[in-house]
């Protein structure tokens, strides 16, 4: 592995480091002592694993795809060991296996949890668990710029005028993100406290938010959002993960760029209000702002509902889930901006048999753009992928006893990254006492939702089908 490598690895170790240390304080502050201990294994481990890293002997090797696919995996597979840790150390008598999978679903901000009643947790645990959110938001940031060689000429330009970065300009545009993320934390948690959240409840919501999570401080947060002008606000703050983590830095530093910039997040904005006209014209009985977040923490991919709910719009908030939010975001889901391509490639293809095909054929109707085919059969690659990965994690599910239709839900969920809810119908879905079978199969596809097939696959590529 080349320096990069060690240095992107050891410097989420000693960002694992830093929030073992807040939990430590935070513990003994407010005389929270039974757990305090299990912090103190993961500090330990993660300042071990982070000295190693940074004064290990690095070759100067150059960076490839390949090298940075396996870093990324690498990290997603590692950095939840360390998170759990305090899991398993902990007064509740975690399993190893119970363990990694509370790691895991919050690192990737899905948010399924092995814990029924959260009221029996002290809050330092609740804390941890917000953090692992948090750094696994962040890591899933720095993986798109790592990874930036694979996606397509489009949705890169919304980052980044490079064709691919080096080290340099991978550190740079790192340090931006983690700037903005930091300060779109504490906007989230300002906002949050204006509607009288407690302040404890408000810091995690807000490291769960950022991140798209689905972790919650407290089981029900009905009796929180007690108010339409609560749930409306906590509804937008839900949107700061559904569209590009750069909209706000773009618009506060626009200089000379054109508004086609902004594409994908204009479509995202017509995309969210005519979703939302729809559903209250047709499906809202005139509450709107439960509707409000209904369609919010469905398309930012977060989850996170009322309790109790009880509707047949099940279908219609899983294709929101599927569609999910910006690229350049915590979100999940195939994502709108390729969708609209390719239903623009499909209108153009019907067109083009209705006009002369060498006027058609490289040109979208009314539009100067040429069609880009290599981008096209991309786009269309994703579609065949997730469709192929939810028939297989549903299929490994149902092995184990669970009824199909659950199956598919909760194969949706596990792959865009997304907390079971009273929205979806799976609320009182209990992931404790479900086998260690299944339990593997929703880590494995946890993480594959994080880095998309696409990028397993393009590993194998290299090296299962070297000729």
């Amino acid at each position: 592995m080349s320096s990069f490598n060690f240095l992107f690895l050891g410097s989420f170790f000693l960002l694992v480091s830093f929030l073992s240390v807040l939990n430590i304080i935070y513990s003994y502050y407010f005389n929270l002592y039974i757990n305090v201990d299990s912090y103190i294994s993961s500090l330990v481990v993660s300042l071990i694993l982070t000295t190693i890293l940074f004064i290990v002997k690095k070759n100067q090797s150059k960076l490839n795809i390949y090298n940075k696919i396996i870093v990324v995996l690498s990290g997603y597979l590692i950095i939840p060991i360390i998170i759990a840790l305090p899991y398993y150390f902990s007064i509740y008598n975690l399993s190893l296996v119970d363990s990694y999978f509370e790691a895991v679903s919050g690192f990737t901000s899905t948010g399924f949890t092995i814990f029924n009643n959260l009221r029996q947790i002290d809050e330092s645990l609740l804390l941890w668990r917000s953090t692992s959110q948090w750094v696994g938001g962040l890591y899933f940031l720095f993986s798109i710029i790592i990874l930036i060689d694979i996606f397509d000429t489009n949705l890169r330009k919304s980052l980044t005028n490079f064709i691919s970065f080096n080290s340099s300009e991978i550190f740079k545009q790192a340090s931006k993100v983690f700037i903005i993320y930091l300060i779109l934390t504490i906007i989230i948690f300002i906002l949050l406290k204006f509607i009288d959240l407690r302040d404890f409840d408000a810091f995690n919501f807000a490291l769960s938010i950022i991140s798209s999570g689905g972790f919650k401080p407290t089981n029900q947060i009905n009796y929180i959002l007690d108010q339409d002008y609560k749930i409306i606000i906590f509804s937008l703050t839900l949107l700061i993960s559904f569209f590009s983590i750069f909209l706000i830095y773009n618009l506060l530093f626009l200089k000379n760029r054109y508004l086609n910039f902004f594409t994908e997040d204009l479509y995202l904005l017509f995309y969210l209000v005519s979703i939302i006209f729809i559903f209250f014209i047709f499906f809202s009985n005139n509450n709107f702002p439960e509707l409000l977040l209904s369609i919010t923490t469905s398309v930012s991919n977060i989850g996170i509902y009322f309790d109790g709910y009880n509707s047949n719009l099940f279908f219609f908030y899983l294709i929101l889930v599927i569609i999910g939010g910006s690229f350049f975001s915590t979100s999940s889901g195939i994502r709108l901006f390729k969708i609209i391509t390719l239903i623009r490639f499909s209108i153009n293809e019907l067109l083009s048999h209705t006009k002369p095909k060498q006027v058609m054929v490289n040109k979208y109707f009314f539009n100067e753009s040429s069609i880009d085919y290599n981008i096209i059969n991309r786009y269309f690659l994703t579609i065949v992928i997730f469709v192929f990965s939810l028939i297989v994690i549903s299929s490994l599910i149902s092995i184990s006893g669970l009824e199909f239709a659950v199956s598919i839900k909760l194969g949706i969920l596990t792959i865009m990254n997304t907390v079971n809810s009273s929205l979806y119908g799976l609320q009182n879905f209990d992931f404790q006492n479900i086998n260690h079978y299944t339990k593997f199969i929703l880590i494995i596809f946890m993480i594959i939702g994080r880095v998309e097939l696409l990028t397993v696959i393009i590993l194998f590529k290299k090296y299962l089908f070297k000729n």
